[in-house]
């Protein structure tokens, strides 16, 4: 079957999907044209700004609904999405909408897809306003380039009534050229955004900045994350929510689960579980982790990568880690169909300045790779466990396999004891 699909053009199954967003649009009754739909996109981050977002806007007083990677969300009512997909299918979707609508729900925010927005399985939802992270090397086995996957996102923006973008990203001005009502930037290195945060502090536990001269605080670690929270007070401030309110509200986030995730232990060992799948999001937190570190503190990660993406990604992404870790343990990922120790290969080709069985290991059984990074832990030092997030299974071939990376930390510290 998965064969199969593989030999249908890409352009009939959009048509397929056109067809199904169409049908589940009249089904259900247009209902995003009751909601005030906030769209998020970007490579990395989509996840965190939409939780953040979702909690400014609770904190205001209004009732929300949020479809997320890792959650759904209905007036504080919330559930694991098991789907392992961004978006939700066109049917899907609309039924969430409708089901919103019914709850009384103001606002719907919806983390959007390249994919979901190619496939034009989006379409009918009525954006009002839309939100870019940033646009980095990712699903080129689909896109095949990256100003196609630009295009592809840049699709939100057409029609959203606010656009918000990161004026750090490469390219901004490919979403901001669309004639929408108003235009919200913000920025960690340009002065001149609508939001720029200055006089920044991070560390482990968290970071503190300023925005227009207002103090915020989060529990989350990281420059990415603050970019994410800034995306989150333009979709605030697009809406009238003050800079008081989006302070209060970001401060209460302890943290979002598979994002920076703090293992907690009593071994004196920094365990982060992680999403980062790409070399921008590995740089980006390892860059992190080694700004934040003891000195006598080492680096320990553990990674793979997900198969059936963007193969030329992966040595890509084992150059980046070896270049930060101390340790270096490449495992698997979820290799749907692909052969796991062809991926495993890949990732091992970009490993530089590393020796095997010294200070680089391959251990295609992840939790033997968790347990190896345990073993070569000492106190102080950090170890990163990325990929797969707070995911609840691992997809092998057309198995999904129960699987998440801190349960599975926790378990093998438990034996440790």
């Amino acid at each position: 079957m998965h064969k199969l699909k593989n030999l249908v053009p890409q352009s009939i199954k959009n048509i397929y999907h056109l067809f199904q967003a169409i049908l589940a649009n009249f089904w259900y009754g247009f209902p995003t044209r009751k909601l005030k739909v906030i769209g998020i996109t970007g490579t990395d981050g989509k996840t965190t700004t939409a939780q953040m977002v979702t909690k400014i806007l609770e904190e205001a007083g209004k009732k929300v609904a949020m479809a997320s990677t890792i959650n759904f969300r209905i007036n504080g009512e919330e559930k694991k999405n098991l789907s392992h997909f961004t978006t939700l299918s066109s049917f899907a979707a609309q039924k969430f909408a409708k089901q919103a609508v019914e709850a009384g729900c103001e606002y719907l925010i919806l983390e959007t897809s390249s994919h979901s927005l190619d496939q034009y399985r989006v379409w009918g939802i009525d954006y009002k306003a839309a939100v870019i992270t940033n646009v980095t090397r990712e699903h080129l086995d689909y896109h095949k380039t990256m100003e196609k996957y630009r295009r592809a996102k840049a699709k939100l923006f057409r029609k959203a009534n606010v656009a918000i973008v990161n004026l750090d990203m490469e390219k901004p001005e490919d979403f901001l050229q669309f004639k929408n009502n108003k235009k919200i930037t913000y920025s960690l290195k340009n002065k001149k955004a609508d939001f720029f945060a200055e006089n920044i502090e991070t560390g482990l536990s968290g970071s503190v900045f300023q925005v227009l001269n207002f103090r915020f605080q989060l529990h989350i670690p990281g420059d990415f994350n603050i970019e994410n929270a800034l995306a989150a007070v333009s979709v605030a401030n697009s809406e009238g929510i003050d800079l008081e309110t989006c302070a209060r509200a970001l401060e209460k986030i302890k943290g979002v689960p598979g994002r920076m995730e703090y293992v907690e232990n009593n071994r004196g060992l920094n365990i982060l579980v992680d999403f980062a799948l790409t070399p921008i999001a590995l740089e980006k937190l390892y860059t992190l982790l080694l700004k934040i570190k003891k000195p006598q503190a080492r680096i320990i990660a553990v990674f793979g990568s997900c198969g059936e993406r963007d193969r030329g990604k992966r040595p890509i992404m084992g150059e980046v880690v070896s270049r930060y870790a101390d340790f270096v343990i490449v495992t698997n990922d979820e290799p749907y169909h692909e052969d796991p120790t062809q991926i495993i290969n890949e990732i091992a080709a970009g490993v530089k300045d590393k020796k095997e069985n010294e200070n680089f290991w391959i251990i295609p059984d992840r939790r033997e790779a968790i347990i190896k990074a345990l073993q070569l832990a000492q106190p102080d030092d950090i170890i990163a466990v990325t990929g797969m997030g707070a995911e609840e299974s691992m997809i092998v071939g057309d198995q999904k396999i129960p699987w998440n990376d801190r349960q599975v930390i926790l378990e093998e510290l438990e034996k440790i004891k």
